[in-house]
């Protein structure tokens, strides 16, 4: 199976902690974001990567992500399309026809992809899409009745299931998506309604990187997990 990695994000929210470079490709503990992901990708059998960026930034990915183990294809936008737009126009400089892994380029996520195509095949899906269940930001509070505190908990986990931007995709469902603008408020819903669209539960690891914040968050949580460095 191929993968398309969507990463013409431009890091604006991160400020001077990117560096100026793209953010797929900021550092985190020593490495560029994305990299950690390509590896992921080629451990799981992954043959090639192509890479949705901006335009003129392409040979900038394809040096940064070379070596870990798959080809990196980079696909150059002539124009911002919009994350579908983005992956329909990526499925160009693909090899082959069947299904294909998407994802977006500036996250940790650690979804078996294996387990994820198996159960895309299994369910006959036109598209099988990775949820998850965020980790609140904030605590919770225990109110009686009448208004009384009586405690405290941790933040926990979300009560609802959230789209984390990791898909299988059938060359169907590649075709309907649209030239420019997103996938998930044209395609998904259409397949949704005809009962096409499968959902993958992922329950572990999930990190976003969009703020200074989730950077450092993002490279302590490395740096604590060798196995990312693999």
């Amino acid at each position: 199976m191929e993968a398309i990695v969507l990463a013409g994000g431009k890091a604006e929210r991160l400020g001077d902690a990117a560096g100026g470079r793209p953010k797929s490709l900021v550092d985190v503990a020593g490495r560029p974001l994305l990299a950690y992901q390509v590896s992921r990708l080629a451990r799981a059998g992954v043959a090639r990567v192509i890479v949705s960026c901006a335009a003129g930034e392409g040979e900038l990915f394809e040096r940064e992500l070379g070596g870990l183990g798959t080809d990196v294809v980079a696909a150059e936008e002539p124009e911002r399309l919009g994350r579908g737009g983005g992956i329909k126009f990526a499925a160009r400089e693909r090899r082959e026809t069947g299904d294909v892994l998407a994802l977006n380029g500036d996250e940790l996520v650690a979804v078996d992809f294996d387990s994820l195509g198996s159960r895309h095949r299994e369910r006959g899906a036109v598209a099988t899409v990775t949820v998850a269940r965020p980790k609140s930001q904030f605590g919770m509070v225990d109110v009686d009745e009448n208004d009384v505190v009586r405690g405290f908990e941790e933040a926990g986990r979300m009560p609802y299931w959230v789209n984390c931007g990791i898909y299988v995709l059938s060359d169907d469902a590649i075709r309907r998506f649209p030239d420019r603008g997103d996938h998930e408020t044209t395609t998904f819903p259409e397949l949704a309604a005809e009962g096409t669209l499968h959902a993958f539960r992922h329950d572990g690891v999930w990190l976003t990187v969009n703020t200074p914040k989730e950077l450092r968050v993002a490279a302590e949580y490395v740096a604590a997990h060798r196995d990312w460095l693999a």
